[in-house]
C-alpha cells in the first residue's frame, strides 16, 4: 500500500528532519554534495537502488518505508531535531565533558517537576 499523500523526496526530507540530520550531514556520511540531497528531497531526481538502500540504513527504515509502500515501523526515539544535534555533539565530546553534562542533566531532572 503505497503512501500518496507524501512524495518520496516528501518523505526523505521528514525523516531526515526527525532524526535530527542535516542535508550536509546526510550527504557527507553517503559522499555526496548536499545540493544533490537537496535535489532528492525536492523531487528534482530520484532515487537509484543502491542509494535507497543506503538512506534507508542511515535512517533507520526499510526500502519499503522511505518509498511509501509500508507504513512507518516505529517512532524514532528523540523527534526534535535540535535536541537530536545536541545529543550527536554530547556524544563526541570527552568522557569526562559527558560526565559532567550528565550529572548536570540528572540535578536538573532530580528538581524538575513531571508535568500533569
Amino acid at each position: 500500500m503505497r503512501d500518496v499523500s507524501e512524495t518520496t523526496g516528501q518523505r526523505l526530507k521528514r525523516l531526515r528532519k526527525e532524526r535530527g540530520l542535516t542535508q550536509v550531514e546526510i550527504a557527507e556520511r553517503l559522499g555526496l554534495t548536499q545540493s544533490l540531497l537537496s535535489k532528492y528531497e525536492r523531487d528534482e531526481f530520484r532515487l537509484n537502488a543502491d542509494l535507497i538502500v543506503r538512506l534507508g540504513q542511515l535512517l533507520g527504515v526499510s526500502a519499503d518505508e522511505l518509498l511509501g509502500m509500508a507504513p512507518p515501523k516505529s517512532v524514532p526515539m528523540v523527534q526534535r531535531a535540535k535536541l537530536a544535534r545536541r545529543i550527536r555533539q554530547i556524544d563526541q565530546l570527552p568522557k569526562r565533558d559527558q560526565r559532567a553534562i550528565m550529572r548536570l542533566i540528572d540535578g536538573f531532572m532530580q528538581g524538575a517537576k513531571p508535568h500533569a
